[in-house]
């Protein structure tokens, strides 16, 4: 049986960010926070000694993003402050390792904004967008070693599902997850 879910909103506001709509212009930002990924991160998801993936790859990749948050109705948004426009990080849904009836939430902010609750506040307002869409159940991937993420995510409620993917050279992944029936929804602080 084929799920139809709602539609995800174009935007979403919060009390200090708007989240809008990934576009191929953001791409150069989304390359930045790649620069600054922990050494940890698999190359592949880093950028290179070669300087690659370059900008003209990014524009590909983010391409076929927006192809499928067509095909899916998912999104990945951009996180900007209300009080000062400008690109900070993102955060969104993705079919990821999952499927679109049970999404992964991804979210990335910048270093320079890192520890002000832009994470938490900004994943908790996609996961309440994803709630009105009729899904009840939200994935999330973080690397072993990633404590601010497991911080963010145990802020919103996600628990431990129990499964991992070893790495041996990059670590384990842990996949969490998150009821949006009601259950779980943790603290309610950024």
């Amino acid at each position: 049986m084929v799920r139809v879910y709602l539609s995800m909103s174009q935007d979403v506001v919060t009390d200090r960010l708007r989240l809008r709509r990934m576009e191929l212009a953001d791409a150069a930002a989304v390359r930045g926070l790649w620069l600054e990924r922990d050494p940890r991160v698999p190359p592949r998801r880093r950028i290179d000694a070669d300087g690659r993936p370059t900008i003209m790859e990014f524009n590909e990749l983010l391409a076929t993003q927006l192809a499928e948050s067509d095909r899916t109705g998912l999104s990945t948004w951009v996180i900007e402050r209300r009080s000062a426009p400008g690109f900070i990080g993102y955060c969104g849904l993705r079919v990821g390792g999952m499927n679109p009836d049970e999404p992964e939430l991804v979210f990335e902010v910048a270093r320079a904004w890192q520890g002000r609750g832009y994470a938490t506040e900004s994943a908790r307002a996609i996961l309440d967008a994803a709630r009105a869409t009729g899904r009840s159940k939200v994935w999330a991937s973080v690397w072993d070693w990633n404590a601010r993420s497991f911080r963010v995510l145990a802020k919103l409620g996600f628990t431990d599902s129990g499964q991992r993917d070893l790495n041996p050279d990059h670590g384990c992944t842990v996949w969490m997850t998150c009821d949006l029936d009601g259950q779980g929804r943790g603290s309610t602080r950024s």
